[in-house]
C-alpha cells in the first residue's frame, strides 16, 4: 500500500525539503504544497523507472559525502593558488580517461556529477558501452596517479553505496 503512494520515498523527501529550502521559511501552505509535489512527481514519473537504483544508506554513504565536501574545499584552495601564483609555469592539463567498474547509470552519474563539483576536474563524456568517463584536468603532473586517486577516492566507495 504504502510503495503505491510513495513509489520513491527518498525523492519524495527530498522534494519536500528543496521547496522548503525554495521557499525560503516553513509555513503550513508551504509543507502541504511540498507534500504534494513530493506525492505527485514521483508517481507520475515512476514508469520512466523501471530499476529502482539499490542505495545503501549508512556509514558508507556519509564518510563519501564528507570525503566530497573535503575534496571541493582543499580543490578551491588549490585552483585558487594556481590562477594566483603559478603564472610562469603553465599549466599541466590533461584529459584522462578512467576506466570505471560501476555498472548502474546512476552510480555513473554520481561518479561524473562528483568529479565535476570539485574545482580543477570537469567530466566530459561517458564511453557508448559505460565503461570509460573522459575526465578533463586543469593541472595533472602524473595521469596515472591521478585516475588511481579518483578511482580510490570517488569510485571504490560508489561500489559500495549502490549495491
Amino acid at each position: 500500500m504504502m510503495k503505491r503512494i510513495l513509489p520513491h520515498p527518498a525523492l519524495s523527501a527530498m522534494l519536500l525539503v528543496v521547496w522548503l529550502l525554495m521557499a525560503n521559511g516553513i509555513t503550513a501552505g508551504g509543507v502541504v504544497l511540498g507534500a504534494l509535489f513530493g506525492v505527485l512527481l514521483p508517481k507520475f514519473t515512476e514508469p520512466f523507472w523501471p530499476d529502482r537504483p539499490r542505495i545503501r544508506f549508512g556509514r558508507a554513504l556519509l564518510i563519501y559525502l564528507v570525503t566530497v565536501l573535503f575534496d571541493i574545499v582543499v580543490a578551491n584552495f588549490h585552483v585558487a593558488g594556481l590562477i594566483l601564483f603559478r603564472r610562469n609555469d603553465g599549466l599541466r592539463s590533461r584529459w584522462l580517461v578512467i576506466p570505471i567498474a560501476l555498472t548502474t547509470p546512476e552510480a555513473i552519474t554520481v561518479l561524473a556529477g562528483t568529479i565535476s563539483l570539485t574545482p580543477g576536474t570537469v567530466s566530459a563524456d561517458v564511453s557508448a558501452d559505460g565503461r570509460f568517463l573522459l575526465v578533463h584536468a586543469l593541472d595533472v603532473p602524473d595521469p596515472a596517479a591521478e585516475i588511481a586517486r579518483i578511482k580510490a577516492r570517488y569510485e571504490a566507495p560508489l561500489l559500495r553505496i549502490f549495491r
